[in-house]
């Protein structure tokens, strides 16, 4: 698990994305954490990037932004703060439309794009449908989306 600071993290990648001017939108476990208001453990601040984003380009940016390259895969690229957080940034044309719709939120580090719920859900129900994923990453997912549609835990409920 990351020792990382997830806000600095955030708070530095979407000022680097917004120099860069990169459209974006958090996604991943920090952002259901936001749109469900229940904080959920995750590795990783995992953010959607446009898909026509000079991939290049980015990873220039975000290194001489400070952010280490620790690796490069289809559709993502993967980053680490001075921190220790890991910062995944994924380029899915399926995003795209996402980014667009997405909201700014104000986390206390600035305003921050995030997903909105609908997508979000969209985005996990994709995910934990996939035969390609690990089982345990697909029951995270499937339980994401019971968060964001309102299944959030009671402290008073008990076993």
């Amino acid at each position: 698990m990351s020792n990382g600071d997830k806000q600095a993290a955030l708070r530095d990648v979407t000022s680097a994305l917004g120099a860069f001017g990169a459209p974006y939108a958090l996604i991943g476990g920090v952002a259901v954490g936001i749109r469900s208001g229940v904080i959920r453990a995750t590795e990783d601040t995992d953010l959607a990037i446009r898909s026509s984003v000079s991939r290049r380009e980015l990873i220039d940016a975000l290194v001489s932004s400070g952010f280490e390259l620790r690796g490069e895969h289809e559709h993502s690229v993967n980053f680490r703060h001075e921190s220790g957080e890991p910062v995944q940034v994924v380029f899915d044309p399926e995003f795209d439309s996402m980014i667009d719709r997405a909201e700014s939120v104000d986390l206390g580090v600035g305003a921050i794009r995030v997903v909105t719920t609908d997508d979000l859900i969209e985005m996990k129900e994709r995910a934990a449908a996939d035969p390609a994923r690990r089982a345990s990453k697909a029951l995270r997912d499937r339980a994401d989306v019971a968060l964001l549609r309102g299944d959030v835990p009671d402290p008073d409920e008990g076993w």
